[in-house]
């Protein structure tokens, strides 16, 4: 797979196929693509926990203002690694660089930051993430199971998490809501 074929930084749209899964109605962030599979991170999927519960649990700061941050449901694999996707800014000590502008970290210290308000003022945090192994992700976006784009930041980040699987589809022109969850095949 060449560089050009990779869909890292890619949004990846759950079509209706997918109803029923952890992967219903998700917007998904790829951070990395290559021969070797795909790594990304739900960006849509809120869970019932909030950053203050993360801290609680970890010992941090009480008085964050990021408390009452949802935590997302990054995905199904590895569901109780933290995964901090985020605008670049600072030094971490175990970040991948996906852009010049976004970065995922996966390191304790990254989550020590923003429990003291020292953390980027841009970052989404979730427990888990989605992966591929080679050439599965291609054989599911061949079976219509996704649709492709390039990402926008702004919706990573801007964009409230309940409105980001429709603003990603309105990206492409599509009503999501008009997308039958059967497929066609002449």
């Amino acid at each position: 797979m060449s560089a050009t074929e990779s869909l890292r930084d890619h949004f990846l749209i759950a079509m209706p196929s997918l109803e029923g899964s952890i992967f219903s109605h998700s917007v998904t962030y790829l951070c990395d693509h290559s021969e070797h599979g795909a790594m990304g991170i739900i960006i849509n999927q809120p869970m019932d926990i909030t950053m203050g519960d993360v801290f609680d649990q970890l010992q941090l700061s009480r008085h964050s203002a990021h408390r009452s941050q949802p935590v997302l449901a990054g995905g199904p694999v590895n569901l109780e690694r933290g995964f901090v996707l985020h605008r670049q800014s600072g030094q971490w000590q175990s970040t991948l660089k996906i852009t010049d502008e976004i970065c995922l970290t996966a390191s304790k210290d990254i989550v020590t930051a923003i429990s003291r308000d020292e953390g980027p003022k841009n970052a989404l945090f979730a427990l888990g993430y989605a992966g591929w192994a080679p050439g599965q992700l291609e054989s599911e976006i061949a079976e219509n199971s996704w649709l492709t784009l390039p990402a926008d930041s702004n919706i990573i980040f801007d964009v409230p998490i309940e409105e980001r699987w429709a603003a990603t589809a309105k990206q492409l022109g599509i009503d999501m809501n008009l997308i039958s969850s059967i497929a066609g095949h002449a």
